[in-house]
C-alpha cells in the first residue's frame, strides 16, 4: 500500500452527473496524493466516453477500468477496491458529489492522529437535481470518536436514523483486505445487493469510528432503494435483510426488533402491490426468521387473507392518499 488516498467511483449510465462527481474529487486539497479508481460498468449512454476523456486529461490521477459486461454494483465496487493502491480509501458514487474541497484532508488528519480509528464519516445533505435545492439529512450525530462495537447494530440496521453514508467516509485499506481474505462470503454472496453495509460493519468491528459534523456530500436520490415499485422494493428489502442477518450472526447481535419491523415492511409492500405471492413469501420469512406475532402484523395478515377485505383496504388507502394530496 502506498501513502496515498484511493477514491473509488463506480458508475453506470450517469452521463449527466459523472463529470460533476469527478470534478468534485479533483478539486480536493490534500497533503497526500490522490488516485481515482473508476469502475465503468458497461454503460449504454455516454458515461464511458466522458470517463475516458477525464482519464486522458488526468493520466497520473485517474485509473479507468472499463468492464466488458455489466457486473452490477456489488461486484463492480469490490473489484475496484481490490485495485486500490492507497493506504486509505474513499468513495463517491457517480451521481453524488463532494462540496467541501478539504473533505479528504480533514479526514486523513484524523486517521493519522488516531491509529485506532478505522473509518471517518461526516454529515451530508440531499440534493434535488431539478430544483438544485438541498435538504438536511437525518444523519445521526455521533461523538468525535466512538468505539466501533458500540455502533455495530445501528450501522447494519440503520433502524431509527441514518448512522453513516459511505460516500462521506474515509477508511483503512488494510482492514478491508484482511476482512475480505478471511470471509469472502461477507462481500461477494450472489444474493447481496448492498456494498456499503459490509464496509461499515468491518470497520466498526476492528476499530473506532470518527465523526466530523461538516457537511461534505450532496446526495442525489436515485436507485432501487428510492423507487416506488413495491415489487422491486420487496426483493430489495428481503435481500438486504439476509445480509444484515449474516452480519448480526457474525457479531452475535440480537436484531429481533429489527426483524419484526422488516416483516411488517415486507407485508406492506405485498399489500400495496396486491400480490398474493408476496404475501405468502412474507409469511414464510416470518417463520424462517422466528418473528413473533405483533398486533400490526396480525391485522395486516388478517386483511390479506381475505381478498375482498384486501381490495377494500386498497380503496381506503387510495382515498386517504388522494385526500392528503389535495390538502395544502
Amino acid at each position: 500500500m502506498e501513502e496515498m488516498i484511493s477514491v473509488v467511483v463506480i458508475t453506470y449510465n450517469q452521463e449527466k452527473t459523472i463529470a460533476r462527481t469527478l470534478d468534485s474529487i479533483l478539486m480536493q486539497k490534500c497533503h497526500l496524493p490522490i488516485e481515482i479508481v473508476i469502475g465503468e460498468d458497461c454503460s449504454q449512454d455516454h458515461t464511458r466516453h466522458i470517463c475516458q476523456a477525464y482519464a486522458t486529461r488526468h493520466p497520473n490521477v485517474i485509473r479507468l477500468f472499463c468492464n466488458q459486461h455489466n457486473k452490477g454494483i456489488v461486484d463492480n465496487y469490490f473489484d475496484c477496491l481490490l485495485q486500490c493502491r492507497g493506504r486509505y480509501i474513499a468513495d463517491c458514487a457517480g451521481d453524488d458529489f463532494w462540496i467541501d474541497p478539504e473533505k479528504l484532508e480533514k479526514e486523513v488528519k484524523v486517521m493519522e492522529k488516531n491509529p485506532n480509528v478505522t473509518m471517518v464519516i461526516t454529515n451530508w445533505q440531499y440534493y434535488d437535481e431539478k430544483s438544485h435545492k438541498t435538504t438536511p439529512s437525518r444523519q445521526q450525530h455521533h461523538a468525535p470518536i466512538t468505539p466501533g462495537r458500540q455502533l455495530l447494530k445501528a450501522m447494519i440496521t440503520q433502524q431509527y436514523m441514518s448512522v453513516f453514508h459511505l460516500c462521506t467516509s474515509l477508511y483503512r485499506s488494510d482492514v478491508f483486505r484482511k476482512a475480505y481474505e478471511e470471509d469472502l462470503n461477507l462481500f461477494r454472496h450472489k444474493y447481496y445487493v448492498s456494498e456499503d453495509m459490509q464496509i461499515a460493519f468491518t470497520m466498526a468491528q476492528h476499530g473506532n469510528i470518527a465523526y466530523l459534523p461538516d457537511i461534505t456530500l450532496n446526495y442525489s436520490c436515485e436507485g432501487v432503494s428510492n423507487t416506488t415499485d413495491d415489487i422491486k422494493l420487496f426483493d430489495f428489502v428481503q435481500m438486504t435483510t439476509r445480509q444484515i442477518q449474516y452480519m448480526a450472526y457474525k457479531a452475535n447481535i440480537d436484531i429481533l426488533d429489527f426483524l419484526i419491523g422488516r416483516i411488517f415492511v415486507l407485508g406492506m409492500h405485498a399489500f400495496r402491490s396486491h400480490q398474493q405471492e408476496l404475501f405468502q413469501k412474507t409469511q414464510k420469512y416470518k417463520e424462517e426468521w422466528h418473528v413473533p406475532e405483533t398486533r400490526k402484523i396480525t391485522w395486516l395478515f388478517f386483511v390479506m387473507q381475505h381478498d375482498w377485505l384486501w381490495r377494500l383496504g386498497l380503496i381506503l388507502r387510495r382515498c386517504v392518499v388522494n385526500a392528503k394530496q389535495l390538502c395544502p
